[in-house]
């Protein structure tokens, strides 16, 4: 006994040396973060269980992880968080990516029904297929549809005769399950964001996010950003959003549930009813687990939640003096925010104001998010584009439906109150560009 046990020990302190040391591409968002205790550690450790271990459908002999569906997209969180990094357009061979996801919604009208919705929930959901398409049934339930993604090439001429091609989406859904979609319908594309600084975002102070606010362009200087304010359904009262493409959750627990509900089909706290529409009948007879209240439980919603706040930071990339200096100098920093201070000691640098900003018709999506209209985005926070990208691989997928491949088309894809910007980095020299992508790559 007394052998195995010092066997035990030696791998126990091997594998946590190595978890110390491994800073490696593939670790680099998951780790916990330092400082934990036995029991907070124990917590970080069910969270990662219940993030990653697939769900199955009800009835089952497992009561710890059925109720996926009955509508869904995968069993699993970490289908569309791969290494908890960004997701991606394509599986393979075209195939669409489970991490690509598509919105559905409608115009709102003046009744007092589309308002309460519009408070509520920060949009109308489309009558047939609700809020979100799902790509996969449980045994008995059809699938809502099927997605395909095709581009057209854009070519863009700097002023120096060099020449871009940025792929303008084309989306089309395929084999509608419950019939057309509403004549108004509005789709909308979304993959999935890498899971970086999660807790560290939370701990911004409103104070801090509204005192880059300028709704009405007081400075003058082009941009207007302003801060989503949404309703909460664990305050039930409007707070400032600071998640999501629109930052349309104002918290990790509010976004863990809506993920929950919208990509798996899980019941919860925050959403306790499944997302079947009046019209889809199947769906709305799928059985239930009954040993809950919910799919997924209070407790587990909070360990979900516990693990995505606690994940490490890993390190960053050395900054390029040159490429620190252009990006301030083209006004790129006026909106990517580069640092918060959290406390006395601590302070964070994700490069993003967390307001939403028009960036014109080109990114224009039409889908209002609460105040965010349709062609408004929250500022993507930048740290960690290095190690983000490097776990993709070859497919980059930059901005909300993953159309740019590099940073430098993500770049030229800006309009609206970002247009100044842009055409300071086009009119740059080669060299200058280079830098600054250079240092933006290696955040």
């Amino acid at each position: 006994m007394k052998i195995r046990n010092t066997i035990f020990l030696v791998v126990c302190l091997f594998a946590g040396h190595a978890l110390s040391i491994n800073n490696s591409i593939n670790q680099s968002f998951l780790l916990p973060a330092k400082g934990l205790d036995n029991d907070q550690f124990d917590q970080f450790i069910l969270g990662k269980s219940f993030f990653r271990i697939p769900w199955v459908e009800s009835p089952t002999a497992t009561t710890a992880r059925d109720g996926l569906g009955p509508l869904f997209n995968s069993n699993t969180c970490v289908n569309c968080h791969n290494k908890n990094g960004r997701g991606k357009v394509y599986d393979h061979d075209q195939v669409v990516d489970r991490s690509h996801v598509v919105r559905l919604s409608i115009p709102a009208n003046d009744s007092e029904k589309h308002q309460q919705l519009l408070k509520m929930q920060g949009f109308i959901a489309e009558p047939t297929y609700g809020a979100q398409v799902s790509v996969n049934g449980v045994s008995g339930v059809p699938y809502e549809a099927k997605m395909e993604v095709e581009y057209t090439d854009v070519n863009i001429n700097y002023p120096n005769g060099a020449q871009a091609t940025l792929q303008q989406p084309n989306l089309k859904l395929t084999n509608l399950g419950y019939g057309a979609l509403h004549p108004q319908a509005i789709v909308a594309a979304r993959i999935a964001p890498a899971l970086v600084g999660l807790g560290l975002i939370e701990q911004i102070t409103d104070e801090q996010i509204l005192a880059h606010e300028d709704v009405d362009d007081i400075n003058g200087d082009g941009i207007s950003g302003k801060a989503n304010r949404v309703w909460s359904l664990e305050t039930n009262k409007t707070e400032i959003g600071r998640y999501t493409w629109k930052a349309s959750a104002p918290t990790l627990r509010h976004q863990s549930a809506n993920a929950a509900v919208s990509d798996m089909g899980l019941t919860n706290p925050l959403h306790p009813n499944e997302t079947c529409t009046s019209k889809q009948t199947e769906c709305l007879k799928a059985p239930k687990g009954d040993y809950f209240e919910f799919d997924l439980t209070e407790p587990r919603l909070n360990a979900i939640t516990f693990y995505l706040s606690n994940l490490a930071l890993p390190s960053s990339k050395k900054s390029n003096k040159k490429g620190v200096q252009l990006f301030e100098s083209t006004g790129c920093s006026d909106c990517h925010q580069p640092s918060y201070q959290l406390s006395s000691v601590k302070s964070i640098h994700p490069y993003s104001d967390f307001l939403l900003h028009d960036m014109g018709k080109g990114l224009a999506d039409g889908r209002q998010e609460f105040l965010a209209s349709g062609s408004e985005w929250r500022t993507p926070p930048l740290w960690k584009t290095y190690r983000v990208s490097q776990i993709l691989g070859k497919q980059k997928n930059f901005l909300h439906d993953g159309r740019a491949r590099t940073v430098e088309e993500a770049i030229l894809w800006h309009g609206g109150e970002a247009s100044k910007a842009k055409a300071l980095f086009m009119n740059l020299r080669q060299d200058q560009r280079a830098e600054l992508l250079k240092f933006v790559d290696n955040l």
